[in-house]
């Protein structure tokens, strides 16, 4: 145990590895119950990889959650907090959650477009080609190493914090924990595991909020809250905020992230295959309502633990009588939360931030192992290694690259530590490397006039534009000196974002309304697809009744490989013509109208977040008094608990019927009547 840590050495080992195989072995035992008592085997790649797509909407939204519910939602928010005030909580919270309201319109637009892929990848092959799919790849596992890359530090940083732990050692063990259940279940196992971990996620963000606004014999009341931030701040003011308070939205700083937080999270969630995965697992008559569940109810994760932990890490480190300190480096690595809790709970409250941080990061890695599984599998080694693999094959595949990746991701996280780049860092620059391929990605699955080689030379002159601007500003601000330190300033990490989004969006959506495109959803509906109707066999001349979707995709597949039809023009071709369920049209109705739902949904909630309550707000420079204040605590305290029933409890009442068919399963076993 080293002097600073609040916990035994051992404690940390102790979560990180004994949590780590109690979480795994349990996931081994539901997969056990649910190949032997329903229908969902993991034999089965789609299983595997899709989970059958089939997830009900609560499930779908808990595994949401979780999957964005990183090391820096629960660390960088409360740094935030820290830092700007009231102001950081809100735009940590609004400036992320409304990535994933604005994704159920690309959910339902999955589903309409492409209802049998695997990946968004196999989406742009077969719309743009061999080189659009091999760029945008970049960009997609860029994403998912920088991601990556962020739930490994601050998770290790934590641990470290509050154990002493050595940081290698938990650089490696918590990602090859998390690989044991995802190598098990595949994708159904982790939207379980994601449940479970959502559920205690939230019973410890409302236990931390009640101790520091109800019981803390330091705090324990809004009232006495405010008194002690308002003594903060006239101990050490913030810059650029009204009156230098912490109780205003007025805050230039926190404005300036708020911005860099909308920009970088659209790339890590647009971009990133764990949310495309989650869509495709759905169920697609309720895919929107997961997705906006899943942003509402996730909303008061950030906004909740910052409110609480992070305002009491600025009540506790600036009143008369400190009783924590922070360098600025532990506030880049996301600690004030971590220091808060021990402060206020003491060892208890230490270990529920070592669990919660624990729960918060495997969930985030499962997602992102079997995310980066399926893009290896698929996208390299189905695509340009083995055109034609067996089942057996993409199983074999699919496990061995879950758990390459997981020594990839400790590795990685290692070798960022020690050149000292952190979470904190990360979670500015991502915008400036991933951000380019945001537009380019969102409208390949939307628009059918987006111009494949526009969305190419956009993603990648973005990129150029983005590194460029953010290291040219730097080097304008600081007298030519480039280094980690100046690179982090607002100013630079602001310009770096807004270039790349910026630059990729414009000549994307440039180029296509000057050369616009002409794309035939047919296409992409077929990518993976199994006929389950009759086919008529008609000869070349006939006229069929229905569009010739295989003989599109073989000339788009020519077209792609620059090969020519050599077939001689007097030849008799046959053609195999589908002959469609009548459902089908229905079912695209369905989904058109669910989109048109999600469209007015979320950016209705998209402008109340981020335009109608904050920057009133900000350009009045109120200041909140003792009873706003208390207002802000509560909606705080309010929205965790909704949480709490969308994504805790709901998913059991929705799960209800699979329950009683596994207990009737049990029943039927202990009785000796099944084999």
């Amino acid at each position: 145990m080293s002097e600073s840590s609040i916990l035994p050495q051992g404690a940390g080992y102790g979560v990180v590895i004994g949590m780590g195989l109690f979480f795994s072995l349990l996931m081994i035992g539901i997969t056990w119950i649910q190949t032997r008592y329903t229908s969902h085997k993991t034999s089965s790649a789609e299983e595997f990889n899709s989970a059958s797509r089939s997830v009900p909407p609560g499930l779908i939204a808990a595994g949401i959650v979780s999957a964005w519910t990183w090391a820096a939602t629960l660390l960088q928010s409360s740094a935030t907090a820290y830092k700007f005030g009231i102001s950081g909580p809100w735009w940590y919270a609004s400036g992320a959650a409304i990535q994933i309201l604005l994704f159920a319109m690309i959910a339902s637009k999955l589903k309409q477009h492409a209802p049998y892929c695997h990946t968004y990848l196999e989406i742009i092959r077969a719309r743009w080609g061999k080189w659009a799919h091999l760029t945008f790849l970049f960009f997609g596992m860029a994403t998912n190493i920088i991601v990556s890359t962020m739930l490994i530090l601050g998770g290790s940083a934590t641990v470290t914090s509050l154990t002493g732990m050595n940081t290698v050692a938990a650089c490696f063990l918590i990602p090859i924990g998390v690989s044991i259940y995802v190598l098990t279940g595949g994708m159904r196992a982790t939207l379980i595991a994601d449940y479970s971990h959502t559920l205690v996620l939230y019973c410890i963000l409302i236990a931390f909020a009640l101790t520091a606004y109800g019981t803390s014999n330091i705090i324990g009341s809004p009232s006495r809250m405010w008194d002690l931030l308002a003594q903060a701040a006239e101990q050490k003011p913030i810059a650029g905020n009204a009156h230098g308070s912490y109780l205003t939205m007025r805050s230039k700083s926190g404005l300036i992230f708020g911005v860099l937080n909308i920009v970088g999270n659209f790339g890590t969630v647009f971009n990133d295959q764990a949310y495309w995965q989650r869509a495709i697992a759905s169920n697609p008559r309720t895919s929107v309502k997961a997705f906006l569940w899943g942003g509402i109810a996730w909303f008061g994760v950030p906004l909740g633990i910052a409110t609480s932990l992070g305002l009491s890490a600025v009540a506790l480190a600036h009143g008369e009588n400190p009783l924590i300190t922070l360098t600025a480096d532990e506030v880049s690595a996301g600690l004030p939360a971590v220091k808060a809790a021990g402060a206020l709970m003491g060892q208890s409250g230490a270990t529920a931030m070592l669990i919660l941080l624990f729960l918060a990061v495997t969930s985030a890695c499962s997602a992102e192992q079997i995310a980066v599984s399926s893009l290896l599998t698929y996208d390299v080694y189905g695509t340009y290694i083995n055109s034609k693999p067996s089942e057996k094959q993409i199983l074999w595949v699919s496990h061995l690259c879950i758990f390459g990746y997981a020594l990839f991701m400790g590795a990685i996280a290692t070798a960022f530590n020690y050149i000292g780049i952190s979470m904190g860092y990360l979670y500015e620059l991502m915008g400036t490397i991933i951000g380019c391929a945001v537009v380019p990605i969102a409208l390949c699955v939307t628009w059918k006039k987006c111009n494949g080689q526009a969305a190419i030379v956009g993603a990648i002159l973005g990129f150029f534009a983005g590194v460029a601007g953010w290291l040219g500003i730097t080097s304008s601000l600081n007298d030519g000196v480039i280094n980690v330190e100046t690179t982090f300033g607002d100013y630079e990490m602001l310009t770096g974002n807004l270039l790349s989004i910026g630059v990729g969006g414009i000549i994307t959506v440039g180029w296509s309304l000057f050369r616009p495109a002409n794309f035939d959803w047919d296409i992409t509906r077929n990518i993976n697809v199994q006929p389950d109707y009759e086919t008529t066999t008609i000869t070349q001349g006939s006229q069929p009744q229905s569009p010739n979707v295989d003989q599109r995709i073989i000339e788009k597949e020519k077209e792609m490989n620059g090969t020519e039809d050599v077939t001689p023009d007097n030849a008799p071709t046959e053609r195999v013509v589908e002959e469609q369920p009548s459902d089908l049209v229905e079912e695209r109705q369905g989904l058109q109208k669910a989109f048109r739902f999600a469209a007015w949904s979320a950016l209705s909630l998209v402008i109340i977040l981020i335009f109608v309550i904050p920057l009133p707000l900000f350009f009045s420079s109120y200041v909140y008094p003792k009873s706003g204040f208390t207002a802000w605590v509560c909606v705080s305290l309010i929205w965790l608990f909704v949480g709490l029933a969308m994504v805790g409890i709901y998913p059991m009442w929705e799960a209800r019927k699979g329950l009683m068919q596994v207990g009737r399963g049990i029943a039927a076993d202990l009785r000796g009547m099944r084999t």
